[in-house]
Protein backbone atom coordinates (compact mmCIF):
# COMPACT_ATOMS: atom_id res chain seq x y z
CA UNK A 1 0.00 0.00 0.00
CA UNK A 2 1.38 3.43 -1.20
CA UNK A 3 0.81 6.24 1.25
CA UNK A 4 1.23 9.87 1.40
CA UNK A 5 1.24 12.01 4.69
CA UNK A 6 0.18 15.21 4.61
CA UNK A 7 1.19 17.49 7.76
CA UNK A 8 2.40 20.97 8.38
CA UNK A 9 3.72 19.71 11.38
CA UNK A 10 6.89 17.52 11.00
CA UNK A 11 6.69 15.67 14.51
CA UNK A 12 3.56 14.86 13.56
CA UNK A 13 4.58 13.29 10.07
CA UNK A 14 7.65 11.53 12.06
CA UNK A 15 4.79 10.11 14.27
CA UNK A 16 2.96 8.61 11.31
CA UNK A 17 5.93 7.54 9.52
CA UNK A 18 6.56 6.03 12.60
CA UNK A 19 3.84 3.63 13.34
CA UNK A 20 3.59 3.19 9.77
CA UNK A 21 7.00 1.25 9.74
CA UNK A 22 5.25 -1.42 11.86
CA UNK A 23 3.40 -2.40 8.60
CA UNK A 24 5.58 -4.65 6.06
CA UNK A 25 2.94 -4.09 3.36
CA UNK A 26 3.09 -0.44 3.31
CA UNK A 27 5.55 2.22 1.49
CA UNK A 28 5.45 6.22 2.13
CA UNK A 29 5.96 7.49 -0.91
CA UNK A 30 6.06 10.90 -0.05
CA UNK A 31 5.57 13.90 2.67
CA UNK A 32 3.77 17.17 2.12
CA UNK A 33 3.27 19.90 4.57
CA UNK A 34 0.11 21.82 2.91
CA UNK A 35 -2.27 20.71 0.40
CA UNK A 36 -1.19 21.92 -2.56
CA UNK A 37 2.26 19.95 -2.00
CA UNK A 38 -0.35 16.89 -0.88
CA UNK A 39 -1.88 16.76 -4.27
CA UNK A 40 0.84 17.39 -6.61
CA UNK A 41 2.38 14.19 -4.30
CA UNK A 42 -0.75 12.24 -5.06
CA UNK A 43 -0.72 12.99 -8.74
CA UNK A 44 2.75 11.85 -9.00
CA UNK A 45 3.01 9.05 -7.02
CA UNK A 46 -0.95 7.45 -6.94
CA UNK A 47 -1.31 6.44 -3.56
CA UNK A 48 -3.65 4.33 -2.46
CA UNK A 49 -4.09 5.80 1.03
CA UNK A 50 -3.21 9.84 1.96
CA UNK A 51 -3.13 10.52 5.79
CA UNK A 52 -4.50 14.00 5.49
CA UNK A 53 -4.57 16.94 8.17
CA UNK A 54 -7.02 19.34 8.28
CA UNK A 55 -5.70 22.97 9.42
CA UNK A 56 -2.73 23.54 6.52
CA UNK A 57 -1.77 26.67 5.47
CA UNK A 58 -3.17 27.76 1.65
CA UNK A 59 -5.52 24.86 0.45
CA UNK A 60 -6.38 22.92 3.53
CA UNK A 61 -7.05 18.74 4.26
CA UNK A 62 -11.04 19.07 3.73
CA UNK A 63 -10.42 21.37 -0.08
CA UNK A 64 -7.17 18.65 -0.46
CA UNK A 65 -9.72 15.64 0.03
CA UNK A 66 -12.79 17.23 -2.46
CA UNK A 67 -9.73 17.46 -5.41
CA UNK A 68 -8.34 13.98 -4.43
CA UNK A 69 -12.20 12.77 -4.93
CA UNK A 70 -11.99 13.41 -9.12
CA UNK A 71 -8.82 11.53 -9.14
CA UNK A 72 -8.31 8.47 -11.27
CA UNK A 73 -7.41 6.27 -9.66
CA UNK A 74 -9.19 7.99 -6.28
CA UNK A 75 -7.08 7.49 -2.85
CA UNK A 76 -8.38 6.54 0.38
CA UNK A 77 -8.30 9.92 2.50
CA UNK A 78 -7.75 9.24 6.29
CA UNK A 79 -7.64 12.40 8.07
CA UNK A 80 -5.33 13.28 11.08
CA UNK A 81 -6.48 16.32 13.37
CA UNK A 82 -5.96 17.73 16.53
CA UNK A 83 -9.34 18.72 16.64
CA UNK A 84 -12.76 16.47 16.49
CA UNK A 85 -14.60 19.46 15.48
CA UNK A 86 -14.29 18.30 12.21
CA UNK A 87 -15.84 15.06 11.99
CA UNK A 88 -18.57 15.49 10.01
CA UNK A 89 -16.95 18.10 7.74
CA UNK A 90 -14.26 14.95 7.20
CA UNK A 91 -16.87 12.51 6.17
CA UNK A 92 -18.92 14.57 4.07
CA UNK A 93 -15.71 14.80 2.25
CA UNK A 94 -15.72 11.25 1.90
CA UNK A 95 -12.67 10.18 4.05
CA UNK A 96 -12.75 6.52 4.81
CA UNK A 97 -11.61 7.30 8.93
CA UNK A 98 -11.46 10.26 11.18
CA UNK A 99 -8.11 10.15 14.01
CA UNK A 100 -7.41 12.70 16.44
CA UNK A 101 -3.64 13.70 17.15
CA UNK A 102 -1.94 11.79 18.53
CA UNK A 103 -2.58 9.01 16.67
CA UNK A 104 -2.26 5.50 18.96
CA UNK A 105 -0.77 2.36 17.13
CA UNK A 106 -4.24 0.55 17.42
CA UNK A 107 -6.06 3.26 15.84
CA UNK A 108 -4.31 3.57 12.89
CA UNK A 109 -4.34 -0.34 12.36
CA UNK A 110 -8.41 0.18 12.51
CA UNK A 111 -8.22 2.99 10.29
CA UNK A 112 -5.75 1.01 7.52
CA UNK A 113 -8.57 -2.07 7.89
CA UNK A 114 -11.07 0.20 6.55
CA UNK A 115 -8.63 1.22 3.71
CA UNK A 116 -8.32 -2.16 2.96
CA UNK A 117 -11.55 -2.83 2.26
CA UNK A 118 -12.05 0.91 0.44
CA UNK A 119 -9.46 -0.17 -2.15
CA UNK A 120 -10.72 -3.24 -2.42
CA UNK A 121 -14.06 -1.95 -3.71
CA UNK A 122 -15.87 -3.79 -0.66
CA UNK A 123 -16.95 -0.46 0.66
CA UNK A 124 -17.39 2.74 -0.99
CA UNK A 125 -17.00 5.91 0.74
CA UNK A 126 -19.82 8.59 1.14
CA UNK A 127 -20.95 10.39 -1.97
CA UNK A 128 -18.81 13.52 -2.10
CA UNK A 129 -21.31 16.36 -0.78
CA UNK A 130 -18.63 18.67 0.18
CA UNK A 131 -19.44 20.67 3.60
CA UNK A 132 -20.71 23.86 1.76
CA UNK A 133 -17.51 25.31 1.95
CA UNK A 134 -16.77 25.72 -2.00
CA UNK A 135 -13.60 24.90 -3.61
CA UNK A 136 -11.06 27.91 -4.31
CA UNK A 137 -9.39 26.61 -6.85
CA UNK A 138 -10.02 24.16 -9.90
CA UNK A 139 -7.47 21.26 -10.29
CA UNK A 140 -5.94 20.31 -14.25
CA UNK A 141 -4.51 17.35 -14.10
CA UNK A 142 -1.62 17.15 -16.34
CA UNK A 143 1.41 14.86 -17.33
CA UNK A 144 2.35 13.22 -13.63
CA UNK A 145 1.59 16.27 -11.93
CA UNK A 146 -1.24 18.84 -12.04
CA UNK A 147 -1.66 22.47 -11.41
CA UNK A 148 -4.10 24.52 -9.47
CA UNK A 149 -6.02 27.20 -10.96
CA UNK A 150 -7.47 30.52 -8.31
CA UNK A 151 -10.97 31.12 -9.38
CA UNK A 152 -10.41 34.46 -9.16
CA UNK A 153 -8.18 34.43 -11.60
CA UNK A 154 -10.44 32.63 -14.55
CA UNK A 155 -11.74 34.40 -17.04
CA UNK A 156 -14.09 31.85 -18.65
CA UNK A 157 -14.98 28.16 -19.00
CA UNK A 158 -15.90 26.87 -22.40
CA UNK A 159 -16.68 22.92 -23.00
CA UNK A 160 -14.66 21.10 -25.71
CA UNK A 161 -16.17 17.05 -25.81
CA UNK A 162 -15.88 15.50 -22.46
CA UNK A 163 -13.81 18.27 -21.32
CA UNK A 164 -14.08 21.90 -19.81
CA UNK A 165 -11.23 24.71 -20.77
CA UNK A 166 -10.21 26.89 -18.33
CA UNK A 167 -9.19 30.15 -19.66
CA UNK A 168 -7.16 32.21 -16.84
CA UNK A 169 -4.60 34.46 -15.91
CA UNK A 170 -1.57 32.20 -17.05
CA UNK A 171 -3.11 30.92 -20.20
CA UNK A 172 -5.25 27.94 -20.20
CA UNK A 173 -6.11 24.40 -19.15
CA UNK A 174 -8.20 21.37 -19.26
CA UNK A 175 -10.54 19.80 -16.53
CA UNK A 176 -12.58 16.76 -16.25
CA UNK A 177 -15.51 18.62 -14.91
CA UNK A 178 -18.91 19.30 -16.25
CA UNK A 179 -19.99 22.66 -17.32
CA UNK A 180 -23.35 22.26 -15.32
CA UNK A 181 -21.30 21.15 -12.00
CA UNK A 182 -19.37 24.21 -11.97
CA UNK A 183 -22.17 26.54 -13.33
CA UNK A 184 -23.98 25.21 -10.13
CA UNK A 185 -21.00 25.02 -7.76
CA UNK A 186 -20.16 28.60 -8.90
CA UNK A 187 -23.30 30.29 -9.85
CA UNK A 188 -22.12 33.40 -8.47
CA UNK A 189 -18.96 34.26 -9.63
CA UNK A 190 -20.01 32.38 -13.63
CA UNK A 191 -22.84 33.86 -16.18
CA UNK A 192 -23.53 31.31 -19.01
CA UNK A 193 -23.35 32.79 -21.98
CA UNK A 194 -23.73 30.42 -24.50
CA UNK A 195 -25.13 26.61 -23.61
CA UNK A 196 -21.01 25.40 -24.17
CA UNK A 197 -19.71 28.90 -21.85
CA UNK A 198 -19.80 30.15 -18.83
CA UNK A 199 -18.01 33.66 -18.57
CA UNK A 200 -16.63 35.19 -15.14
CA UNK A 201 -18.61 38.01 -14.08
CA UNK A 202 -15.88 40.39 -13.62
CA UNK A 203 -14.99 40.22 -16.87
CA UNK A 204 -18.08 41.05 -18.95
CA UNK A 205 -17.35 44.62 -20.23
CA UNK A 206 -20.17 44.70 -22.45
CA UNK A 207 -22.40 42.58 -25.59
CA UNK A 208 -22.16 43.64 -29.57
CA UNK A 209 -24.10 43.44 -32.16
CA UNK A 210 -22.24 42.48 -35.35
CA UNK A 211 -23.97 43.23 -38.82
CA UNK A 212 -25.40 39.95 -39.43
CA UNK A 213 -26.83 40.24 -36.09
CA UNK A 214 -25.04 37.96 -33.82
CA UNK A 215 -24.52 39.20 -30.66
CA UNK A 216 -20.91 38.32 -28.81
CA UNK A 217 -19.60 38.85 -25.37
CA UNK A 218 -16.54 41.27 -25.10
CA UNK A 219 -14.36 40.53 -22.19
CA UNK A 220 -11.90 42.80 -20.16
CA UNK A 221 -8.91 40.53 -20.91
CA UNK A 222 -10.41 38.48 -23.82
CA UNK A 223 -8.54 38.58 -27.05
CA UNK A 224 -11.50 37.55 -28.98
CA UNK A 225 -15.18 38.40 -28.61
CA UNK A 226 -17.58 35.14 -27.48
CA UNK A 227 -20.33 34.20 -28.92
CA UNK A 228 -24.34 34.57 -26.97
CA UNK A 229 -26.84 32.46 -27.63
CA UNK A 230 -30.31 34.21 -28.28
CA UNK A 231 -31.87 32.72 -24.97
CA UNK A 232 -28.53 34.54 -23.13
CA UNK A 233 -28.84 38.38 -24.25
CA UNK A 234 -31.65 39.26 -22.23
CA UNK A 235 -30.68 37.99 -18.93
CA UNK A 236 -26.74 39.51 -19.80
CA UNK A 237 -28.40 42.84 -21.09
CA UNK A 238 -30.07 42.94 -17.42
CA UNK A 239 -26.50 41.96 -15.04
CA UNK A 240 -24.68 44.74 -17.62
CA UNK A 241 -27.04 47.34 -16.65
CA UNK A 242 -26.30 46.18 -12.73
CA UNK A 243 -23.13 46.68 -12.93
Amino acid sequence: MKVVIADDEPLARERLRSLLAAHADIVVVAEAGDGRTALQACAEHEPDLVLLDIAMPGIDGLEAARHLAAFEPRPAVVFCTAYDAHALSAFDAAAVDYLVKPVRAERLQAALERVRTFTAGLERGRADAGDGKRRTHLCARLRGSLRLIPIEDIHYLQAEEKYVVVHHARGEDLIEESLKSLEEEFGDRFLRIHRNCLVARHELVELRRDPEGHVHAILRHGREPLEVSRRCVAPLREVLRQF
